[in-house]
């Protein structure tokens, strides 16, 4: 059957063949659509209200995987983590009710991270609609402002054209989540049907702006006249599949970049520009120095207050040039000099044919020398500890002995997350994939669940705390039943390690319920027959590591580190980048 999900009738040789309009239920006219945009994974957790699309499923099971997971979180979640190793549209199913409302965070998650995602609500009849009906909840105005669009189908004559719509949305522009609510007559309604017609255009919709060559010239003139131009990147390079003509530009500008979480992976980390990583937990240098440029060039990010700290300190001496795919994002935040709207896939290349080959030998060696000052009071001490005490920053650079920086690494939310974006390598786009602006708690694991469906042939290591694990530790049952090939890092101080920190420098350690006791890892992961070992001693870090990797199928790793180690350098809440410390004693 052809996924356009047409029937051609036998005509004379040399007409052309005029699609046969059969009768179909709504249901089926789902999956007709899901095959004509090439989807091919469903995440997903059946209920009442979404039956009759679950029974058209059976039929086409050889075709559409679905994945059961076990809480519709779980289901939103590895959706994400599909779509961002992937770059495809995630795609999840939900029954009404409870089973929509748990897809809240999630949705709200994909929205402030730009994550393409497709999510298919049953609903109630729609007689039964404004009722208090059994499993009704108002799902379109409750994911309104987690959504970049969401509508109500209770006709089944709309479902194609509205899930053309979704697909067109989801993933045009800057992405984001999109809820299709699906009431159940609409579902088991049969209406004539003789294709499937992807979107391509939508009055009024203009996923991508206009660019302006007189601008993206005077960026470039901004760019030659400068002394001291940081580039700093973020997730827009990725989305905007922009990887190699972003290294071209900073490689004829020699020009130093940083990147934020978001935008990790999008050059490789030992690039020899690349800088390290903004914000709050992220390198010395390129927090100091934003200071002391004298050009910032901002590419596919949005100044998030992670990045930026007190807005009233932030790069006044600097004129900004700001590149978005997002006219909402310009001077949002940061007063910008000159705005380039665009797809950064087109405005680089411009830029790049209009900028100077050239170097900034002593602009460079300032970044260096901060990174030697950070390697000194730092980093020596976390990747080479001198006491007996494991910290998660040897961990994650073993890991990378090991891995060689090809692996994909899915982190929760915590210290864990911050130290593995502040030390894992990555060679290659779309390895970073981790909870940016929302910062939720329990995503890695169903995340690193959908990222290995997404990539198959890569290596998926989730790095999560012993507090986040716990929040979605029932998606072990989706690896148990689907065996995704998941590499599960618990890296466990015995704390809601994030929160103690700020409670111990800003609290007058002052602990309030951050100790958090946990099972034992490695026995619940037998349960669902998932093998594993915990480890606590240096001289089985490398060999529990290995063996973790090379296992065939799942594995889960539990190491125990300090209960009080903390995560620098930092700019505490409050100040400017500038005020970035290197320990507690300059707080």
């Amino acid at each position: 059957m052809s996924i356009i999900s047409e029937k051609v009738s036998s005509s004379p040789k040399g007409t052309a063949a005029k699609p046969v309009t059969e009768e179909i239920s709504g249901s089926e006219i789902v999956m007709r659509a899901l095959l004509a945009e090439g989807t091919d994974t469903i995440f997903g957790y059946p209920g009442g209200a979404i039956m009759p699309i679950y029974d058209a499923l059976y039929d086409h099971h050889d075709t559409l995987n679905h994945i059961l997971v076990r809480h519709e979180q779980g289901a939103i979640h590895a959706a994400q983590g599909f779509a961002r190793v992937s770059g495809r549209v995630g795609v999840v199913f939900a029954t009404s009710g409870p089973g929509a409302t748990n897809l809240v965070t999630g949705l709200a998650d994909a929205q402030i991270d730009s994550t393409p995602l497709v999510c298919i609500t049953g609903q109630v009849f729609a007689h039964l609609l404004g009722t208090d009906a059994f499993q009704e909840t108002d799902v379109i105005n409750i994911t309104t402002p987690v959504t970049k669009w969401n509508y109500q189908v209770t006709d089944a004559s709309e479902i194609a054209e509205t899930l053309a719509k979704a697909f067109y949305i989801a993933k045009s522009g800057r992405p984001g989540p999109v809820v299709v609510d699906i009431t159940k007559n609409a579902q088991l309604q049969k209406v004539p049907f003789s294709g499937y017609t992807p979107c391509n255009h939508i009055r009024s919709y203009r996923p991508k702006p206009i660019v302006r060559n007189e601008f993206v010239q005077q960026a470039a003139d901004l760019i030659n006249k400068a002394e001291r131009p940081f580039v700093i990147f973020g997730q827009g390079v990725i989305l905007g599949k922009a990887e190699k003509e972003f290294q071209k530009f900073i490689e004829k500008g020699g020009l130093p970049a940083a990147w934020t979480i978001m935008g990790m992976s999008a050059i490789a980390t030992d690039h020899p520009l690349a800088v390290g990583m903004l914000g709050m937990h992220g390198n010395y240098g390129p927090n100091l120095l934003t200071n002391e440029c004298d050009v910032l060039i901002a590419i596919g990010m949005r100044f998030d207050d992670r990045v930026t700290g007190r807005l009233d300190k932030y790069a006044k001496q600097a004129k900004v040039i700001h590149l978005d795919i997002d006219p909402a994002e310009i001077d949002k935040n940061v007063k910008t000099t000159v705005p380039v709207w665009g797809d950064c896939k087109e405005t680089l290349p411009l830029l790049t044919s209009m900028i100077e080959q050239k170097v900034y030998p002593q602009w460079l060696q300032k970044f260096k020398d901060c990174q030697q000052k950070e390697e000194d009071k730092v980093i020596k001490e976390e990747l080479n500890p001198s006491t007996d005490i494991l910290t998660m920053g040897e961990v994650i650079n073993t890991l990378n002995e090991l891995t060689k920086g090809d692996a994909v690494i899915v982190t929760d939310v915590g210290q864990h997350q911050m130290v593995a974006c502040r030390y894992a390598a990555m060679n290659q786009s779309k390895s970073n994939i981790t909870s940016g602006g929302l910062g939720t708690m329990g995503f890695a694991l169903p995340a690193a669940i959908g990222a290995k469906f997404g990539a198959p042939d890569r290596t998926v290591v989730a790095i999560i705390g012993d507090g986040g694990i716990q929040m979605t530790i029932q998606e072990l049952g989706t690896i148990m039943q689907f065996k995704p090939d998941v590499k599960i890092l618990i890296l466990n101080n015995k704390f809601l390690g994030m929160v103690r920190q700020w409670q111990q420098l800003f609290h007058e350690k002052r602990y309030s319920f951050v100790n958090i006791e946990s099972p034992d890892f490695v026995q619940v992961a037998k349960g669902y027959y998932i093998d594993g070992q915990s480890i606590s001693k240096r001289e089985d870090l490398k060999n529990a590591l290995k063996t973790m990797l090379d296992h065939k199928g799942s594995y889960l790793l539990e190491v125990m580190v300090g209960k009080e180690n903390n995560v620098f350098p930092m700019v505490p809440q409050g100040r400017g980048v500038s005020d970035i410390v290197l320990s507690k004693e300059e707080i």
